[in-house]
């Protein structure tokens, strides 16, 4: 009976989907947080729940974090209030928005005679989504108001009167503006301009089944407020944010005024690289198929419309080289809903099934392996070296600092009790408060200790690339 289900396309694609994203489920409470940006973000959403600093998110006490907005970091901290401060907490919203993403495309293509599943098949089969499915990160926050956007905005063309889709479109623009800012537009609303352009009869559709006067007052009224309260309580953030973020992040390469790291300067034009290795399979069946149909493309408003969003955002981040292979995460979703087009086109789609479920597959297994522990030492996080750091008792009550510079996961880890030194003065006043102390430092900053205080130190636990010292 069961190997006559498995016979069926449909079975296989739902039982895929349910335990690929148990899986995920599994991983968000499972992997520890990554330095730097997981953690960072982690550590960010625990000090605004610590400290009930809802409005200017902290890098750390006291420093206001002004590269992003809070969506992400709200969503974190008010998780931390239900769960608990841990990694599940930490990423379980990204889960959450993720799996609707799901449903809200299942329920779609459902409509039309596919399987319900079969989104979430192509979506969670794509490393790029599968990864950022429980991942403490902005881009997932992002990717969900642009995909609700574009997605009310055609259901809202399509329609023969004004529906909730109309609103809802503003909802996400304004969620959008707290989710990574006025990148939001940057990424929307040039791909639907074209789309309208290629009949401008739409134009006037779009002003009868939009109500614009409404629509930009519930986006002010979501978006706006966060801003001002954010300017009046951390001055400066509005010139760093709109000025440094969104132009010269994006203009000059390896971008010196990043006030929280370095810029991530790569060859112009890796955005495309990066699509065709995180959108494996199905990014390139996607681009021979319309290379195929590459003369009936612009006739059909459906796939059209998919086009542009697809092709735009890579377009718009090809000049610049301060680039993550994040940055395509919101074309994901144009992927699949062509892929879904032409799903009946397929004849092997066994075949295409089973090469899908190669990622996942990989995935499993290389948890599986990272479950025995035996590369504990050799992933980019402290939190291994810190367990067995105070797996003894009389080891808990000695103040922890860290050399030159903490690390993300070392503070979360430690709820914040990390501390830091700078220079050998700040040292000295370490001494003189406490006879005996832990100090952490990145192996390549070891040798910047000063010599006095090196020989009086012992090792205690390290990892492939940070030292943990206890003061003899």
């Amino acid at each position: 009976m069961i190997a006559e289900k498995f016979k069926s396309n449909s079975y296989v694609l739902s039982i895929s989907v349910i335990l690929i994203a148990l899986f995920r489920l599994l991983l968000t409470a499972a992997i520890p947080l990554l330095d730097k940006t997981e953690a960072r973000y982690a550590e960010i959403a625990r000090i605004m729940q610590e400290t009930n600093q809802w409005v200017v998110p902290q890098i750390d006490y006291g420093i206001p974090f002004w590269a992003k907005p809070p969506l992400s970091t709200w969503l974190s901290a008010f998780s931390y209030v239900i769960f608990g401060v841990n990694e599940f907490a930490s990423r379980f919203p990204s889960f959450l928005l993720s799996i609707l993403l799901v449903i809200i495309a299942g329920k779609m293509v459902k409509k039309s005679g596919a399987s319900f599943y079969l989104p979430g098949f192509i979506l969670l089969t794509m490393p790029e989504f599968l990864i950022h499915t429980g991942v403490v990160s902005t881009d997932t926050a992002l990717e969900f108001c642009v995909a609700i956007m574009m997605i009310s905005f055609w259901k809202t063309m399509k329609s023969d009167k004004k529906t909730y889709w109309n609103y809802l479109f503003f909802v996400a623009l304004g969620l959008g503006l707290l989710a990574k800012g006025p990148l939001i537009m940057v990424l929307t609303f040039p791909p639907l301009f074209i789309w309208c352009c290629l009949d401008t009869r739409r134009f006037r559709e779009l002003f009868s089944k939009f109500s614009v006067i409404i629509g930009i007052l519930i986006t002010a009224l979501i978006g706006l407020p966060w801003y001002y309260f954010a300017e009046q309580q951390s001055p400066g953030f509005l010139d760093y944010f709109i000025i440094g973020e969104h132009f010269k992040r994006f203009i000059e390469p390896g971008w010196q005024g990043d006030l929280y790291g370095s810029g991530h300067s790569q060859p112009k034009g890796m955005i495309w690289l990066f699509m065709l290795g995180f959108g494996l399979p199905w990014v390139q069946i996607v681009f021979y198929k319309l290379w195929k149909n590459r003369k009936s493309i612009w006739k059909n408003d459906w796939i059209s419309f998919l086009v542009l969003w697809l092709f735009w955002t890579p377009i718009f981040f090809t000049l610049s080289k301060n680039i993550l292979h994040t940055y395509m995460l919101p074309v994901t979703l144009p992927i699949m809903f062509l892929m879904v087009y032409w799903w009946d086109d397929f004849e092997s789609k066994k075949k295409l099934i089973r090469v899908a479920l190669i990622f996942p597959i990989i995935a499993v297994i290389a948890y599986t392996v990272l479950a025995t522990g035996i590369f504990d030492d050799k992933m980019n996080t402290d939190k291994y070296i810190l367990e067995h750091l105070m797996e003894k008792n009389e080891n808990k009550d000695i103040p922890l600092y860290y050399w030159k510079e903490k690390n993300y996961s070392g503070q979360f880890y430690t709820n914040g009790k990390a501390q830091l030194i700078k220079n050998a003065t700040q040292f000295d006043s370490v001494f003189k408060l406490h006879k005996k102390i832990f100090l952490v430092t990145l192996k390549k900053t070891e040798n910047e200790i000063p010599e006095k205080y090196r020989k009086q130190m012992v090792l205690t636990e390290s990892n492939y690339k940070t030292a943990i010292f206890v003061t003899k």
